[in-house]
């Protein structure tokens, strides 16, 4: 090799150009990441092209029984070490689609009432509040809610278009009538705070599909702007440009979960479950399934359905002969 040349890209640098070039999320490539980093540790640093189904499978058994982790929680390592293989090594080997699948047991989905739902957004307030009113008011994605854009925001149709939802794809929702006046008056404050970033030199935003370099300064529009940008601005990894990012999804779920303690909510809650309840609350008031599942996202009918098990109406909505009169 020509001392000259550049080393080889490290293997993590190579997962995340493999995820970038087929344009998954940044949540998909957080979450691969964390996971080919936990497996070449547990196997002391080892190459992963010096391993094979034996390691995967030590792996995932460790994460089964000592991790207690969840069937859908070692599904996801596993999706992310035959990504590894397969796209990233190169390496298509009979044994990859042979690793064991843990089975996923069906569990309704936690479902606040409507006035549970009432007392947890009357615990918050600021941002934080509506966001979590726009989370119950729209059924979007903790992420997708993140990733809103000013361009995004319908407000003449009341409609909001969710860009690259679950499997990349785009979808409209409704904009509550409720949250017209605050979002506007919302925008307000996030503009102004934009227009001082411009004046100190910077208000450049990410922008997907390298749009940045095709279209110069597309970045400092307002309207590709972040709907709930962050209140400092950091250093992009992949850049090394200054940027305001959208407010970090942990501070999201501090947020309704503190609130959810102050209301007093026994059940477990997180920004999810605001998706969760928007959905079956819809159903609850009588509005088409199929409906629901467009403004959900959902791929299959079926996803959408497993709300009608949790809807408010005990026993499947069948009365019980003890409550005859």
């Amino acid at each position: 090799m020509d001392s000259g040349s550049p080393p080889p890209p490290r293997l993590l640098d190579q997962v995340h150009a493999a995820i970038r070039v087929r344009h998954l999320s940044p949540a998909t490539d957080e979450i691969y990441t964390r996971w080919i980093r936990s497996f070449i540790l547990f196997h002391g640093k080892r190459h992963p092209r010096d391993m094979g189904a034996p390691e995967v499978e030590a792996f995932l058994t460790e994460l089964a029984v000592r991790g207690r982790v969840s069937p859908s929680t070692q599904n996801q390592a596993k999706a992310a070490l035959l990504f590894l293989y397969k796209v990233v090594l190169g390496v298509d080997l009979p044994w990859l689609n042979n690793v064991v699948q843990a089975k996923r047991v069906p569990r309704l989905p936690v479902v606040l009432t409507s006035t549970e739902v009432t007392r947890l957004l009357d615990q918050m307030a600021g941002t934080m509040g509506l966001f979590a009113r726009r989370l119950y008011g729209t059924g979007m994605r903790l992420r997708e809610g993140l990733r809103l854009r000013v361009k995004d925001l319908d407000f003449e149709r009341r409609e909001v278009i969710v860009r690259e939802g679950k499997g990349g794809k785009d979808r409209v929702t409704m904009l509550p009538e409720a949250l017209v006046g605050p979002l506007q008056a919302h925008l307000v404050k996030v503009r102004a705070l934009h227009e001082q970033d411009l004046k100190e030199g910077f208000g450049e935003v990410w922008l997907p599909d390298a749009l940045g370099a095709k279209y110069r300064g597309l970045g400092r529009k307002w309207h590709w702007q972040w709907v709930f940008p962050s209140r400092l601005r950091s250093t992009d990894p992949d850049f090394g440009v200054i940027r305001r990012h959208f407010i970090y999804p942990e501070s999201v779920q501090r947020a309704v979960r503190e609130a959810a303690a102050r209301a007093d909510l026994a059940k477990p809650v997180s920004p999810h479950i605001l998706r969760h309840s928007f959905a079956t609350h819809l159903l609850g008031s009588g509005y088409d399934i199929r409906t629901i599942q467009e403004l959900l996202g959902h791929k299959n009918v079926e996803t959408t359905a497993i709300y009608t098990h949790v809807l408010n109406r005990g026993g499947r909505g069948v009365r019980s002969p003890l409550d005859r009169g």
